[in-house]
């Protein structure tokens, strides 16, 4: 097989190679943050060379790529907003200081940027594209958000903006509810079960007094850079675990599989990937109806490659991990679109966070009214307002509503709407999918593995069962 062509297209499992750092606390990470991005900015009214402004100009923009921006372009919701005129001079100026207000907020997250701040260390010929991008930064929940005191005591007091009523109460929600009430909106959280949370969900399992945190639902924080779940972590102090790349593999019987053979099929793996994307390349609009397991499988026969027993059973090993980073089954995914959010993955490690993520939604449920126990049935909403009508007959009326349910809650349509969302919206959630995992959570007297391990994955002999408990998290 030939050299791949373009190695960062594929999405990888991530099994990289080991590294040292294990922890983080906030004056780790801001050290990461100093090492990989540049840190905290120097100000920009002393007399600087044309050298040291091209620095930090390229530092700042780094800064705003490790967060989902792009180096020398508007996001797709820029534009709409009329921040400046597209392909113009003023566009490349106002990129410059929308990266430099970013990277002025990341550096201390737990402070309120102001816009008068801003002014000073930017020129004030560009006045109104600094109004202009603090506007769209702050109204987009990009800079000022989270569960800082400061920030919060910066949010307006009086809620005299209007009335939302938000449907459930899980990170989403919560995020949404605590972004409204400090923009002066009056909310109410309605969430059906008895907890917040939705998905997030810590569990405590052990003896008494010697309690270990376990995260039943969502458990790791992707991408510490871009995430806002790396914000609050750091406005709260609360130590992260870097996840470590090394992942040992086991055959079905508990020995320990072949280093070298696991380089080998990760290798080959790896050779897969980027040849279907290659595949789908040259077959342009004839791979829309082809899945990705079937390109693989062809591929695999092509180059006859993972050929033995144990070859094989490697390979599928890597195929569930595939599956499981997809939240689906290979054989439903397209060739054509199954890493069409590539580009949208956020930068940085994955981590855990110490004592797990109910602390999270702990501090985003603070100050926020939230009603449990309201299951939603009906939404009527229309020019007057809207009426939201929970199990019982019970209503709620508010100038707004903003649902944040689950997909599944939408696809089973147990909360019916008047008007019928619009086309465009139905079809959305009919092509939509979503996976399930299922975890299985163990407590044991004594770590009996290397602690220098937080996954190590198992194989199966069997095709069809090669993603059950194929990967453990310790």
């Amino acid at each position: 097989m030939d050299p791949p062509q373009s190695p960062s297209a594929p999405r990888r499992p991530p099994r990289r190679r080991s590294v040292k750092l294990t922890n983080y606390d906030e004056s780790r990470l801001d050290a990461l943050l100093h090492d990989q991005l540049g840190g905290p900015l120097p100000s920009r009214k002393r007399n600087k060379t044309l050298e040291e402004r091209q620095r930090e100009t390229e530092t700042e923009a780094m800064i705003a790529l490790s967060l989902g921006f792009p180096i020398d372009a508007l996001l797709d919701s820029e534009l709409p907003a009329g921040v400046a005129a597209p392909s113009s001079a003023e566009q490349n100026d106002y990129i410059v200081v929308r990266n430099h207000i970013l990277a002025r907020w990341r550096a201390n997250v737990r402070s309120f940027l102001s816009k008068s701040q801003i002014r000073e260390t930017v020129s004030s010929d560009y006045d109104h594209l600094i109004s202009r991008a603090y506007d769209f930064l702050s109204e987009q929940g990009y800079i000022n958000f989270g569960v800082s005191p400061t920030i919060q005591a910066q949010f307006h007091e009086e809620h005299d903006k209007g009335s939302v009523v938000v449907v459930g109460a899980g990170l989403a929600g919560l995020a949404a509810a605590r972004q409204l009430l400090g923009f002066g909106f009056k909310v109410l959280v309605l969430e059906g079960r008895d907890r917040p949370g939705g998905r997030v969900y810590t569990m405590k399992m052990g003896k008494k007094g010697n309690f270990a945190a376990v995260d039943l639902g969502g458990s790791v924080i992707t991408g510490i850079h871009a995430n806002p779940l790396g914000v609050l972590a750091r406005q709260l102090g609360v130590p992260l675990h870097k996840i470590r790349d090394r992942c040992p593999l086991f055959w079905p019987d508990g020995r320990d599989v072949d280093e070298k053979l696991d380089l080998e099929v990760d290798f080959v793996f790896n050779k897969l990937l980027d040849k279907a994307t290659q595949l789908r390349e040259v077959l342009g609009d004839f791979a829309d109806g082809i899945s990705l397991g079937s390109a693989i499988e062809r591929l695999r026969k092509l180059y006859g490659v993972a050929r033995s027993g144990e070859e094989r059973e490697l390979l599928d090993w890597h195929l569930a991990n595939l599956e499981y980073a997809n939240a689906g089954c290979l054989t439903e995914l397209s060739l054509a679109y199954w890493d069409q959010d590539d580009p949208y993955e956020m930068g940085g490690d994955h981590c855990f966070l110490a004592g797990g993520n109910w602390r999270l939604i702990n501090a985003l449920c603070e100050d926020v009214p939230i009603l449990y126990g309201k299951t939603v049935t009906r939404i009527e909403y229309g020019e007057g307002g809207v009426e939201v009508v929970a199990a019982g007959g019970q209503v709620f009326q508010a100038d707004m509503v903003l649902c944040t349910v689950p997909l599944g809650v939408l696809k089973s349509e147990n909360i019916k709407f008047h008007p019928e969302l619009p086309s465009r919206k139905l079809e959305a959630i009919k092509r939509l999918g979503f996976g399930l995992l299922n975890k299985v959570a163990m407590v044991f007297p004594y770590a009996f593995w290397s602690e220098e391990l937080d996954t190590f994955g198992c194989l199966n002999k069997d095709r069809c069962k090669r993603g059950e408990f194929f990967l453990t998290d310790m």
